[in-house]
């Protein structure tokens, strides 16, 4: 499950960061470092276009498929499990040929700490998980493009996308039993590729290959104020470590 993550670097720091074409200004002449990124936002991701140039792009986060009948599903489809990812109507079309790439600059987890058989219900603890050398997350995710068929051809064009999760990781499993694939700039390419211009896509088998749990050893946890739990609060402070008693 990936249900809340982070936004501060710049696009233009992403966009050498993923190596692609220059930016579209109206696309993020608005950006904000944001500290909570809830579901159903407009959020940045890298993909590439019918050409094979990679772009960097603004999408809502929570995929509406192309056959759907309006996006009120959206809000249910933010992540899409890896192990069942080429079976979901609402995700397989879009695995062979609109994959992107989620620049995180860390992502919330929230664990259950100090529960026994006898104690009361406690609330679980915001873990905020960024990678230990503080660059950004490359988490792999799918788009999709949907528009309102009842208002004709001319209805505008809507670009959404989710996380793809796999199964915790030694680091992460303490926290949650899932979390986000997370690649390597050296896998980018195979990731991105879908074709277009001169490249041939990634075979389906090498895309399954990379959808696995991130070495342990790249990400660290801290536990976070639970002012995160609302999505209102979108403060630095947030992702200020704590310790649990303070």
């Amino acid at each position: 499950m990936c249900g809340r993550f982070t936004s501060l670097t710049p696009p233009e720091e992403l966009a050498e960061i993923f190596s692609t074409a220059p930016l579209n200004p109206q696309l993020f002449d608005d950006f904000q470092p944001n500290f909570n990124v809830p579901p159903t936002t407009r959020i940045t991701a890298v993909a590439q276009d019918s050409q094979g140039v990679r772009k960097l792009g603004r999408f809502q986060w929570g995929l509406v498929p192309s056959w759907a009948k309006d996006t009120s599903g959206s809000a249910r489809c933010i992540n899409a499990r890896s192990e069942t990812v080429l079976e979901k109507p609402s995700f397989r079309t879009s695995v062979p040929a609109k994959r992107c790439i989620i620049p995180m600059d860390g992502f919330y987890e929230w664990q259950t700490i100090g529960v026994t058989a006898s104690s009361p219900p406690k609330p679980k603890q915001p873990v905020y998980v960024t990678r230990r050398n503080r660059q950004p997350l490359a988490v792999a995710g799918l788009w999709a493009s949907w528009r309102d068929r009842s208002l004709g051809d001319s209805a505008p064009w809507l670009h959404t996308c989710c996380v793809i999760t796999t199964q915790a990781n030694e680091t992460m499993s303490p926290i949650h039993d899932r979390m986000p694939v997370i690649l390597e700039e050296d896998v980018w390419d195979d990731w991105l590729h879908v074709g277009g211009g001169t490249q041939e896509p990634t075979p389906m088998a090498r895309i399954i290959e990379l959808m696995i749990p991130a070495d342990s050893s790249i990400l660290i946890p801290q536990w976070v104020s639970t002012d995160v739990n609302a999505v209102r609060n979108n403060r630095p402070d947030l992702i200020a470590p704590i310790k649990i008693g303070d």
